[in-house]
């Protein structure tokens, strides 16, 4: 098992988490501009920047574009209270990071262990649910975000008071209910998806049809996409619509959660869904004997079309060319293969928000032969990097033999600075890696040991430092 990241990070604000400087290498710079904080952090009145670059802080980051605009900065009333408060953060901005062996509240224990029992290999891939593992993925990160935001409610009363406060978490849940998910519990969900199959049950009532397989489906398009107008997103260039709880409540979402919703919906009328990865794409269709009905245009649309989108249609895709027959050369997706579909999009949409002040940076970027030199200190979201982590974790549970998804993890955890846990993991990598792979890993994670000893080193003085008299 795989443990919880050592960071709790905040959730609100634009918060910049540097990976370490190359060896020897020392920061120059006192300053920074509120758009490119480098090594430094924000003092208490988010104004001045201190260097920390032999220091490995949490950072804080509040940029003044974000503040509010008054127009009346002349009154003397005002300003007499802007002096008053002129040492109060912004509400966006962070708090500090704490252990989450101290601090994290129990429901994300909780929310993990009831998600590695979903997915146990000790039963049945049929008994797998893919709404209540995807739902559980939600909860643990709902819980840690929340959290964070408590943390740096925390921090600002604090500051305002001028005392030091112990923090108490009003959100101590001791089961995975007590986390809201916009506005509903996991039951609650769940009781969403029993609602629209009774939806998709009138509809055929109100039909007079029997229960032919392709009339049944097509009772479900008429209830998810014209009377709940649920929609697929071409593009998807935010995370939380790769949340099922989300993809529910907002009628958006990737493709791959829409169709988690279809086979949930079909699932529970009795019918079954197969699944499979076609190039970028993941296509679903009815279990069933005469494929061919599924491919036949009504309305200039057919029913694989309408289900997976847009897809099926453009030349440039995968999908294009199948037909009935082809279909069946496929590679059938088991539940859990859909899981990890699903939690390999939240870290691929969670890394390009972490790493959205260095485009194209890539996790294994610092893998690769680059001048030292000239290249630039990655600066990275530890919010999104951390929820990128969890779910890296969490695929690891469902693939622990896969070395790319290793290595992936590891990369996470050097981004992270979690120094040892990524030398542990990458050495697991390069003895399950081809030989090529493990040749290009190895210098680096002999870099990755000296870092390590580095920082262990530094912690070593600083506690030396204070037991001075």
């Amino acid at each position: 098992m795989l443990a919880l990241s050592s960071l709790t990070l905040s959730s609100s604000s634009p918060l910049m988490l540097l990976p370490p400087l190359p060896l020897g290498s020392h920061c120059t710079s006192t300053t920074s501009s509120s758009r490119d904080p480098s090594c430094c952090f924000t003092s208490s009145n988010g104004r001045h920047h201190v260097c920390s670059c032999c220091h490995h802080p949490s950072l804080r980051y509040y940029d003044d574009s974000d503040a509010p605009r008054w127009s009346n900065n002349m009154n003397p009333q005002y300003c007499k209270k802007k002096k008053e408060k002129r040492n109060v953060m912004h509400p966006m901005a962070a708090a500090s990071a704490l252990p989450p062996k101290e601090s994290n509240p129990k429901v994300l224990k909780i929310a993990r262990e009831k998600f590695t029992k979903e997915i146990s290999f000790h039963s049945r891939d049929t008994d797998v649910s893919l709404a209540k593992a995807l739902l559980l993925v939600a909860v643990e990160d709902e819980a840690f975000m929340a959290f964070n935001r408590e943390m740096d409610t925390h921090s600002i009363l604090n500051e305002r008071k001028g005392s030091s406060l112990p923090f108490r978490s009003h959100s101590e849940f001791d089961d995975v209910e007590g986390i809201s998910l916009a506005g509903k519990s996991m039951s609650g969900w769940l009781d969403e998806l029993d609602t629209i199959t009774k939806e998709v049950e009138a509809e055929l009532v109100t039909r007079d049809i029997g229960c032919h397989l392709v009339e049944i489906v097509e009772a479900v398009n008429v209830v998810l996409f014209e009377l709940r107008g649920f929609k697929r997103f071409p593009v998807l260039l935010h995370s939380k619509f790769s949340y099922l709880h989300t993809v529910l409540d907002s009628g958006c979402g990737s493709a791959i959660m829409l169709s988690i919703i279809y086979i949930e919906i079909c699932h529970r009328l009795g019918v079954s869904i197969m699944g499979s990865r076609v190039g970028e794409d993941f296509l679903i269709w009815p279990q069933t004997e005469n494929l061919k009905e599924i491919f036949k245009a009504s309305s200039g649309h057919s029913w694989f079309s309408v289900v997976n989108g847009g897809c099926v249609k453009d030349p440039r895709s995968k999908a294009f060319e199948l037909n009935s027959s082809s279909l069946l050369d496929l590679d059938i997706a088991t539940n859990r293969d859909i899981i990890g579909i699903a939690l390999a999009n939240l870290i691929r949409l969670h890394w390009k928000r972490a790493s959205r002040m260095n485009h194209g940076l890539m996790l294994t970027t610092p893998l690769r032969p680059i001048d030292s030199g000239g290249s630039k200190v990655p600066l990275l979201r530890p919010l999104e990097l951390r929820l990128a982590l969890m779910a890296s974790e969490r695929l690891l549970l469902l693939q622990p033999h896969n070395w790319t998804l290793r290595r992936d993890h590891g990369m996470l955890l050097y981004y992270s600075r979690r120094y040892a846990e990524a030398v542990q993991e990458l050495s697991i990598c390069m003895a399950f890696a081809p030989v090529e792979e493990a040749e290009v890993m190895e210098p680096f994670v002999e870099k990755l040991h000296l870092l390590r000893l580095e920082s262990s080193w530094k912690s070593l003085d600083q506690a030396g430092s204070l037991a001075v008299p």
